[in-house]
């Protein structure tokens, strides 16, 4: 039987696509797929923020130790990694020693600053009532206990990823040991990340990197420098002004001197307070201290860490430890300064020198 003829003709064959529209079509393609890596990447900070700042913390500390090793791979002419073993050992051994030694006093300073705070806060209302104007602006300030309280509250949630004390413990083992994994092979992670870039741009991305490492771990040396030099000059200031917990105070100046701006506010709080209840020349005093030492630190350390690293505009770092405190909370605040370094390198080099086309900065590249 004769096979049935279709009524309706054959369909002409599909036409190629022409090489415009093939570009064209690659053109969407491309903007769809950044569009969609930019949604992920965004809801990966908005749900995984803490892990990214941990993260991101353990980078810099393997920054840190890989620059350490390298200026003594420079300068004796060791491996590289057995330099960077003869560094974890010596900062193990530095810690260790200075915490064995002056743990008594920290730990008696560090109850005696807890019990001291409140106090201070409760003689500072005292004294205003006397006054009209500042009764008024007390009046709408919250109890002391209460204050204390949420001071309590938000020093186990200004940790990275886990909460509470043990949390914040864990932080800093996991900080530690990954920043030593890092330091130790970074070529492993710097070329795993080298391809996921496309082949043309693996080059330009590989300079990305070193650009962005060699900033920051400047940076970095540069800051840890000066945080020893402002916690010993706080220690030493307070402790010749007979202010008590001088060592205590001189730490915590130290260790907030690394967010800039807010830090040196923070920890000199707790300084004047407790000065206060010694008097208000002796808070004074203690203003005084901390006005000199923070004029110190930035007119004449600032500048020579970032002559040899990024330049933060100050208007800018204070701009962004708003943003990145709106978005990633006390981590945010802590670790804005790097993060604005970072923002600023890539800035740089993606956008200014490779889609504007200007020259490279002298900083940055």
């Amino acid at each position: 039987m004769p096979e049935e003829q279709s009524a309706y003709p054959p369909s002409p064959p599909a036409a190629k696509p022409s090489p415009s529209q093939r570009r064209l079509m690659r053109r969407h393609a491309l903007i769809d797929g950044m569009a969609v890596l930019f949604l992920a990447l965004a809801a990966a900070v908005v749900l995984a923020a803490d892990a990214l700042m941990l993260v991101f913390a353990c980078i810099l500390f393997a920054i840190l130790l890989y620059k350490l090793s390298a200026v003594l791979q420079r300068r004796f002419g060791w491996n590289r990694k057995v330099a960077l073993v003869a560094v974890v050992l010596a900062l193990a051994a530095i810690i260790g020693l200075g915490g064995w030694a002056m743990a008594p006093q920290i730990s008696e300073q560090s109850t005696q600053l807890a019990k001291e705070i409140p106090a201070s806060i409760e003689r500072l209302q005292q004294e205003v009532q006397r006054h009209p104007l500042l009764k008024k602006i007390t009046s709408e300030l919250p109890d002391p206990k209460e204050m204390t309280q949420q001071m309590s509250q938000m020093v186990p949630n200004a940790g990275l990823f886990f909460g509470g004390v043990l949390g914040a413990l864990g932080n800093v083992v996991i900080i530690i040991f990954v920043g030593i994994y890092f330091a130790f092979s970074p070529g492993i992670y710097k070329r795993g990340f080298v391809r996921l870039v496309p082949p043309a741009k693996r080059e330009r991305a590989t300079q990305v990197l070193d650009t962005l490492g060699d900033n920051l771990a400047r940076w970095l040396v540069g800051k840890t420098i000066s945080m020893i030099i402002v916690g010993v000059a706080t220690a030493a200031g307070l402790t010749m002004l007979g202010v008590p917990l001088g060592l205590i105070l001189g730490i915590i100046a130290g260790l907030l001197d690394f967010i800039p701006y807010v830090g040196p506010i923070i920890a000199g709080v707790p300084a004047v307070l407790i000065a206060l209840s010694m008097g208000p020349d002796m808070a004074l005093y203690v203003i005084l201290l901390f006005l000199v030492v923070q004029t110190i630190e930035g007119y004449v350390l600032q500048p020579l860490v970032e002559a040899r690293a990024v330049e933060l505009p100050p208007a800018l770092t204070i701009v962004m430890q708003l943003v990145f405190a709106t978005l990633l909370g006390f981590a945010g605040v802590a670790l804005a300064t790097p993060l604005t370094a970072v923002l600023m390198v890539l800035v740089n080099m993606l956008y200014v020198e490779d889609i504007l086309g200007d020259k490279p900065d002298a900083k940055t590249g």
